[in-house]
């Protein structure tokens, strides 16, 4: 089912109002979870199934594209299904209510405020044992042993990060495809995060999965880089654009360079770096030219960053749904 830009623009941009006004509510994921429950608990059905350790690597692979397959192509047919019923016996403009309220389920600004924002009220009440065990919830890194500016610099690489894959992908995919293409974003960025990693179990299963969620993160890492430059102060807005040209693309990922050296940036500081993940060592290259000693003050000027940033995107949104809806 393919939607014009004057269903899925209006859909994108109602979706990431009522999620940034409501987020998704306790007593729903009580009762039937979140989506991406869903689809990791499919994903893991895959994983059980199709990756068997006698298996060759190159038979792992090809699992690994036929559960990906799976992993879109069976919420893509839910979905589908239940928006073709609904088209059949409710008006339009119902249905498009219906595809935002769908779509806000698949977005996480006011989940991502919230975890990030208790790292900084972590530090401050508890010291870094407080910091430590909020970062953690949100990074894979190890944190036990992070200093003060180790775990400020952790929760905004991963404030810059989430910006783009929890909130920009789904709704740009929104945007151009409506509900379909934020639930085909979803699920190949969940199957990313199950199976798409350098382990002996899933290098070869997970391949498909890492390749493709690195190709449809491609623009929306540019866009949230974007939004977080034009969201910088004045003053440190050149510095915010430098960094993205010169750093991001010196950045392991194809794509979290983007958003994270445009943070670093206009916020005069210096991420990513080398960490440690379960006691190895990975290198990385510095994002942005400023200090790596940050502090709770910074992780303060992060959110406050990235909350504009947010309202950057739901501001061209808004325009662009207002100028396709209304007619020529």
């Amino acid at each position: 089912m393919v939607f014009p830009l004057s269903v899925t623009l209006p859909v994108a941009a109602l979706a990431a109002i009522l999620e940034a006004a409501c987020g998704y509510p306790p007593a729903l994921l009580a009762a039937i979870g979140h989506p991406v429950m869903w689809f990791g608990a499919l994903i893991d059905r895959l994983d059980t199934a199709l990756n068997q350790p006698e298996f060759s690597e190159q038979k792992r692979r090809w699992m690994g594209v036929l559960a990906l397959i799976l992993i879109v192509g069976v919420p893509l047919w839910i979905t589908g299904a239940v928006l073709d019923v609904g088209y059949r016996f409710l008006p339009a403009p119902v249905m498009l209510g219906v595809q935002a309220l769908g779509t806000c389920t698949l977005v996480a600004q006011k989940s991502l405020w919230e975890h990030v924002r208790a790292v900084g009220v972590g530090l401050r009440q508890n010291g870094l044992a407080g910091g430590r065990q909020a970062v953690a919830q949100i990074v894979g890194r190890d944190t036990a042993a992070l200093d003060e500016a180790g775990i400020v610099r952790a929760a905004l690489e991963s404030l810059a990060e989430n910006f783009s894959d929890g909130i920009v992908a789904p709704l740009l995919w929104a945007a151009v495809f409506g509900l379909p293409g934020a639930v085909f974003y979803k699920a190949v960025n969940t199957a990313d995060s199950m199976i798409g990693h350098l382990t002996p179990r899933h290098a070869a299963f997970g391949w498909a999965a890492a390749k493709l969620d690195d190709a449809v993160n491609l623009p929306a890492s540019r866009v949230a880089a974007l939004c977080l430059i034009l969201a910088a102060p004045a003053k440190n807005r050149a510095a915010s654009r430098a960094a993205v040209r010169r750093d991001a693309p010196r950045h392991r990922s194809p794509n979290a360079g983007w958003p994270e050296a445009a943070m670093a940036g206009a916020l005069g500081l210096r991420l990513a770096g080398p960490r440690l993940y379960k006691g190895v060592r990975v290198e990385d290259a510095w994002m942005g030219a400023g200090t790596p000693e940050a502090t709770v003050a910074d992780l303060d000027r992060g959110l406050v960053l990235y909350r504009r940033a947010c309202l950057i995107l739901v501001g061209v949104l808004l325009v662009g749904a207002l100028l396709f809806m209304i007619p020529a």
